[in-house]
């Protein structure tokens, strides 16, 4: 079977190329894939090229296809897994199988070290290696984005996972965040910090009785209060605030305030901004956590932490930088079950527009960028939808269904997509 996919042969060098894939073997599956959500971590796999942990040194002579963050469709089934698996089953991947066979030894990925597996292609070859270690996840909710943006739901479930206290007087860890704690999440009314505020209010297990969200971005503050409002959290027993820390003239003093001066159980960083660690540190109760969540790219990156505090008020620091397979199957779990991560989406594209969005994400603004793989269409934010609707019917149409839906993506959305395009 041919396929079309983007992939990488060297530092900057992407190419979307069509070419037949291999017969497949009894221990393999072919898949369609859907859609796929670019990363960040693409884009500095992209950049870095065979220097990058995950990339194999040998891209020049044997490309990969790029994109990790996918989902789509299995369409035949290997006689291995033919019990385990079926035909016409939607699916996600939990690309950091950590195999010591792969291309790159334990980091190999999908979307970094394979030939004939990545997100960005229409058709694909999953590996055994992916189902030997649990990583090929079945979904069965409603479209094929949710799936996708599993992926980056699992980073903010692992990171919660990852917190721990302690229990005075002995040197047991208890993992997890505090259960009708404070928490703060700093620098998150972006995507990645919208997918925490939503996680967090619809947890079933562990919430926070107050959830501070700071930003410095007023439109981003305001976009995450009308996606995700206050009284939303406040069903679920949360008090939520979302606080433009610009705004304050002691931004650690008033966010201390909300606590009466006891600070936080847990704290989230989500920019990579010495500040923001700094002011996290100095928001910490005692015992608490805080959780550096942002990925730096410089390796130098160094933040001042109050060691006082640590050795005395037994704080710790933490971090996080993806999920397991686990933290997979629970965001799976939660987006089957209606969590709707339509919040993280502000940008649609096709194929064709990959190779220019990855190479250009750090400057696009706005949150995730969602390419469908079987459609070309160039790279357009949701927010422009009504105007090229005054000149596209197409478009007309998917803003109608957006406004519907506070401006989100939605599967109504997505359906309408594949419907009325070259898929």
């Amino acid at each position: 079977m041919k396929t079309k996919a983007v992939r990488l042969y060297g530092k900057k060098d992407l190419r979307l190329e069509e070419f037949e894939l291999p017969p497949v073997k009894d221990n393999e599956i072919l898949a369609k894939v859907v859609c796929d959500s670019l990363c960040m971590s693409s884009y500095k796999a992209v950049v870095q090229g065979p220097e990058h942990k995950r990339v194999p040194a040998d891209i020049g002579v044997n490309p990969v296809i790029i994109g990790h963050e996918f989902a789509g469709e299995l369409l035949q089934i290997g006689k291995k897994w033919s019990d385990h698996f079926h035909p016409g089953q939607k699916f996600s991947i939990q690309p950091a199988i950590n195999y010591e066979k792969g291309p790159v030894g334990l980091l190999s990925a999908p979307g970094y070290s394979y030939k004939y597996i990545g997100g960005d292609a229409t058709y694909v070859i999953i590996p055994d290696e992916v189902m030997e270690h649990d990583c090929l996840l079945p979904y069965t909710g409603e479209g094929f984005y949710p799936a996708s943006l599993a992926e980056p739901l699992s980073c903010v479930i692992g990171a919660m996972h990852a917190n721990y206290h302690t229990t005075p007087g002995s040197y047991k860890h208890n993992m997890e965040i505090v259960n009708g704690g404070n928490m703060a999440l700093l620098a998150a009314a972006g995507p990645m910090g919208l997918a925490a505020v939503n996680y967090v209010i619809h947890r079933k297990d562990l919430r926070p009785a107050l959830l501070i969200v700071t930003d410095i971005d007023e439109e981003r503050i305001k976009k995450a209060e009308k996606l995700i409002p206050p009284a939303l959290a406040a069903e679920k027993g949360i008090k939520l605030e979302y606080i433009h820390t610009t705004k304050t003239e002691n931004p650690v003093e008033h966010l201390l305030s909300f606590t009466h001066g006891k600070g936080y159980n847990d704290v989230f960083v989500f920019a990579p901004v010495t500040a923001v660690i700094e002011q996290a540190d100095q928001l910490l109760s005692r015992d608490g956590c805080l959780n550096f969540f942002a990925g730096p790219s410089d390796p130098d990156f160094k933040a001042n932490l109050n060691f006082y505090k640590l050795h005395y008020e037994s704080t710790h620091v933490v971090g996080t930088s993806g999920g397991n397979n686990d933290d997979m199957r629970e965001a799976l779990l939660y987006l089957s079950e209606g969590l709707d991560p339509a919040g993280l989406v502000t940008h649609i594209g096709g194929i064709d527009a990959v190779i220019d969005t990855t190479l250009h994400l750090p400057e696009i603004p706005g949150g995730k960028k969602l390419m469908y793989m079987h459609i070309n269409m160039e790279l357009t934010a949701i927010d422009d939808f009504q105007e090229k609707g005054k000149k596209n019917p197409f478009f007309r149409d998917l803003y109608a269904i957006c406004a519907n839906n506070k401006g989100l993506w939605s599967t109504e959305a997505e359906a309408y997509l594949l419907k009325n395009t070259n898929w």
